[in-house]
């Protein structure tokens, strides 16, 4: 490796990008390549970082296998850092596995955060913490000991286990300020206002009150019945009745247990439930038909009454019911539900789960996208939408060991 491409490469593990990009900007050969396809990734520029990659990927002879794997893991981290998640994950298993045959640790761990990033933002948490548990146990460099606390931060974050979370971003802070990455540290620091945000709010009794996510988890360890918006879901203790596709069935759930222990009027379950100004008999047979299927999904948990204006939530086992709903009323809060179990949807299957047209699902999703609340990948019909990641991709990291060509 010449003077030019070890100094471009020693400019882009600091962050100094435009330091790397000057030292290798006219140069054709597949070491720029890839370094300058690496540069303009971290400049935002995903497109033409890829196309770099591409060609120093083919640029690099049949002897240097090393290099080209971590050209793949270059170009996988992009497309992961893009949201696009179609690229093949055998691609980058394989490269991962070239790379630890060959002895490059550092990037090896770095495919397989990767790996475990993806799952993440999938929604896959126990298959992410398993990918995490296949590292070696020796200590890893510090710009990678912090990818790696922020991982088991976001799988903490995801699972509501605050205590874990802080630990995970902490460890992660002392590893950024190490590497002396100023933007992985910056990276930690947004991750861990994320974490001190509120997560919900704690609609009981006719009053309501913001819960930071320490709060939301001593919420959902407690006794009470607890109808969570967040998630569209009711639970206790540990039995839940998932409505994220009945989302009548929820909106009657919801109201029910605002009003605990007082009942609802069916004018006004009517209105929430279906939005129907004017009732007719028609409706009134409907809301019978729906409170007798959510009474049955919630036999285990509670029963519906009726009384002489409505009816009426009755939780087994527990007086106190209690409602999570979003930090902010949210237009679109039955997509961005349905969004926030971490799985990827396509547009056709939100509007069959809200049983509403495609279009007005799409108008939706554009509004959420347009505001930063949901992310695409993907084109035609294999475009699918996910909630932003918990925490953010630190586009910094990509490749933190030896670079392609060293």
């Amino acid at each position: 490796m010449d003077a030019l491409i070890a100094a471009a490469a020693r400019a882009l593990a600091t962050g100094d990008i435009l330091g790397a990009l000057k030292r290798v900007a006219l140069r054709g050969d597949a070491p720029a390549l890839a370094l300058r396809g690496i540069a303009m990734a971290q400049l935002g520029d995903f497109p033409r970082a890829k196309a770099l990659l591409k060609s120093a990927a083919r640029a690099f002879g049949p002897r240097e296998a090393v290099a080209r794997a971590r050209c793949i893991v270059a170009e996988a981290e992009i497309a992961l850092v893009s949201r696009d998640l179609g690229w093949p994950e055998a691609s980058l298993a394989a490269a991962g596995a070239t790379l630890a045959a060959r002895g490059d640790r550092v990037n090896a761990t770095h495919a397989l955060h990767l790996e475990a990033r993806r799952l993440l933002l999938l929604g896959q948490l126990d298959e992410a913490e398993h990918k995490l548990g296949t590292l070696p146990s020796a200590p890893l460099p510090p710009a990678l000991g912090a990818a790696h606390e922020l991982i088991r931060a976001g799988i903490a974050m995801r699972r509501l286990q605050a205590k874990a979370a802080r630990a995970s971003l902490a460890r992660a802070g002392l590893a950024a300020r190490e590497s002396g990455i100023a933007a992985l540290a910056a990276e930690v620091e947004s991750a861990s206002a994320m974490l001190d945000a509120p997560a919900a709010r704690l609609v009981a009794g006719g009053t309501e009150r913001l819960l930071g996510i320490e709060d939301v988890e001593t919420v959902l360890a407690s006794d009470a019945l607890v109808v969570d918006a967040t998630r569209n879901v009711v639970r206790r203790d540990e039995t839940i009745v998932p409505l994220a596709t009945r989302p009548v069935l929820f909106a009657l759930a919801r109201t029910l247990a605002e009003a605990s222990p007082g009942d609802v009027a069916r004018d006004v379950l009517l209105a929430r439930a279906f939005g129907a100004r004017h009732a007719d008999e028609s409706h009134r047979a409907r809301l019978r038909v729906e409170i007798g299927r959510l009474r049955a999904m919630l036999r285990p948990l509670a029963g519906i009454s009726a009384t002489e204006s409505g009816f009426v939530l009755k939780p087994r086992r527990t007086r106190e019911v209690l409602v999570l709903a979003p930090p902010v009323d949210e237009r679109h809060a039955a997509v961005l539900a349905l969004l926030a179990d971490g799985e990827a949807w396509s547009s056709s299957a939100l509007a069959i789960a809200l049983g509403t047209s495609p279009r007005t699902v799409q108008r939706a999703l554009e509004e959420l996208a347009a505001a930063g609340k949901a992310q695409a990948f993907g084109n035609g019909r294999a475009r699918r939408w996910i909630t932003p990641p918990v925490p953010g991709f630190p586009t910094i990291l990509l490749l933190p060991g030896p670079l392609p060509g060293s």
